[in-house]
């Protein structure tokens, strides 16, 4: 056996030990907000299970309505009884490296736009009260969020691309605002495709367990075929939205690590996946289960990995 020179030696630890971090970080997304049994925010993301953590929701807003914030069990946004949840948001963002987005929408609320202008001033309300901008009465304290997330399950189809538009314009090189959208597997999706066709959007969240699209691991070519539609979507990345209940899961742990992550892993747009919701998570332990097997492959960890091995013969 040949021996390493002292140089590849550490250029190789150092690649191993780059890729083992990117490895070992998470690449899963949570909802967050609508249970009050789920445990705090700062909880959750301390998990180190999330990469991603969607506060829901924002129900009520455009048309002229007072927007308000919906948290259910945890506390009430609208008096002000919120705001110490800005220190769980930066702990979530600088001890746990967690992105941390306000979902819009939700399947139950008030909410639609009905007008370009409309669409203008419910981004500037969100910028400044939960993004960059200044507001006096910020609901969730003076934690900045990265960005925010469509669930959009109601109200009108119109002016949701005016929204995405306004919201990304206040984007700078220095603070991105990240977009993200939950949507129907049946795609067209029937609300947000015009927004989705902006190519805005950073991420999307394709729903695999709902009324329209129930997981079913009897036609596994159903995985192959997405593929080809992911992939010709104009997004960056795209995640599979899974619904965990205890004893009731869409794919259980052991079928998706099995079946469904090696295929879908091929897809070139697949960033990871989406669970509904913390709540059912904490419960079922599924991210736990699942979270070293279903990022997509680290080409670079494979490459050291190799020349390890080449290198030891």
């Amino acid at each position: 056996m040949a021996s390493l020179s002292p140089l590849l030696v550490a250029v190789l630890c150092l690649l191993l030990a780059i890729t083992g971090r990117l490895h070992a970080e998470s690449c899963i997304g949570v909802y967050w907000g609508q249970n009050g049994n789920e445990g705090s925010l700062r909880e959750a993301c301390a998990t180190g299970n999330y990469k991603y953590v969607l506060i829901a929701f924002l129900n009520q807003f455009g048309n002229g309505q007072i927007p308000r914030l919906n948290l259910a069990g945890h506390c009430d946004p609208n008096s002000g009884g919120c705001t110490f949840l800005s220190n769980d948001i930066i702990s979530c963002q600088q001890d746990y490296n967690v992105t941390v987005m306000l979902s819009l929408g939700g399947a139950i609320g008030n909410y639609h736009l009905v007008s370009k202008e409309d669409a203008r001033d419910v981004a500037a309300y969100i910028w400044d009260n939960f993004l960059g901008g200044s507001s006096p009465n910020r609901p969730l304290g003076n934690a900045v969020l990265d960005g925010v997330d469509f669930d959009i399950e109601g109200g009108s189809r119109d002016h949701w691309d005016d929204l995405v538009r306004y919201l990304k314009a206040y984007s700078t090189p220095g603070q991105k605002v990240y977009l993200s959208a939950a949507t129907r597997c049946c795609m067209p999706d029937y609300y947000l495709q015009t927004a989705i066709d902006t190519g805005l959007f950073d991420y999307l969240w394709v729903q695999f367990c709902d009324i329209y699209c129930q997981c079913s691991l009897s036609d596994v070519d159903t995985f192959f075929r997405i593929c080809d539609q992911w992939d010709s979507m104009n997004v960056s990345k795209v995640f599979l939205g899974l619904t965990v209940h205890r004893g009731n899961d869409c794919v259980t742990p052991e079928d998706l690590v099995n079946i469904v992550i090696p295929i879908i892993k091929h897809c070139d747009k697949y960033g990871g996946i989406m669970l509904w919701n913390r709540y059912s998570d904490a419960i079922t332990n599924y991210s736990a289960q699942v979270k070293d097997y279903v990022c997509p492959d680290r080409r670079l960890y494979s490459t050291a990995a190799t020349l390890v091995a080449s290198s030891s013969v």
